[in-house]
């Protein structure tokens, strides 16, 4: 599986299917056009595009029958829920966050915010959206053994580069690629000294990427 981060908390899964997630892209552009859209709560930066690329999107039930009304075809589903899209398994995780649909005026109730394990070619990937440190990150290791971990470090609406690392140790994927830092000013981080923390504590692989850039993952 060939993955890309676009910047901020979207990457491009390309593999069988591609599937973009969280498609708010402040840098740069979006280099295919996916088959599957995943959206882990409705905040503006995560939403991004959704609307507008009218693809199959996953999301929260309530996130779902906003996209619905819009006419974009919505596969809902929630929390401890598992659902198979056009061959690619979708199981929502818990996040620590909130969530609000900046639309209509002031905006109105996004559900729970959430992240993904995302499991297509033999690969899986655990998107935790934004969300602080939790202690069932472990039940995530326990349950699907992610192969890599895609986690927000930006601090001050997510979870910081210390209670990051914490979380790299609880999920347990070989690799850990950071995301949710730098876009603005509240979430500028040190990324360079949290790969290196990482890596000096623990067998974790640490994969800073630029925007645009890809890797590839899983077998």
């Amino acid at each position: 599986m060939r993955l890309t981060w676009l910047g901020h908390a979207c990457f491009l899964l390309a593999g069988s299917k591609t599937i973009l997630i969280d498609p708010f892209i402040p840098e740069g552009s979006l280099p295919v056009e996916p088959d599957i859209v995943a959206v882990t709560h409705a905040h503006a930066d995560h939403l991004g595009m959704t609307v507008r690329l009218k693809k199959k999107t996953v999301a929260i039930n309530e996130v779902a029958k906003y996209l619905a009304a819009k006419g974009i075809p919505a596969e809902p589903m929630n929390i401890g829920g598992s659902i198979t899209v056009d061959g690619v398994r979708f199981r929502m995780t818990p996040a620590l966050h909130s969530s609000w649909i900046e639309d209509e005026g002031m905006g109105f109730y996004g559900g729970v915010a959430a992240g993904f394990v995302i499991e297509m070619d033999g690969t899986s990937i655990y998107h935790a959206g934004d969300t602080a440190l939790f202690s069932d990150m472990q039940l995530i290791r326990d349950l699907y053994r992610p192969d890599v971990a895609l986690l927000p470090i930006g601090g001050c609406f997510t979870m910081g580069p210390d209670e990051a690392m914490i979380a790299a140790r609880y999920i347990g994927a070989p690799l850990v690629i950071p995301m949710h830092y730098g876009t603005f000013p509240a979430i500028r981080q040190d990324v360079e000294d949290f790969k290196r923390a990482v890596e000096r504590t623990t067998s974790i692989r640490v994969a800073i990427l630029s925007p645009g850039e890809s890797i590839e993952v899983g077998a």
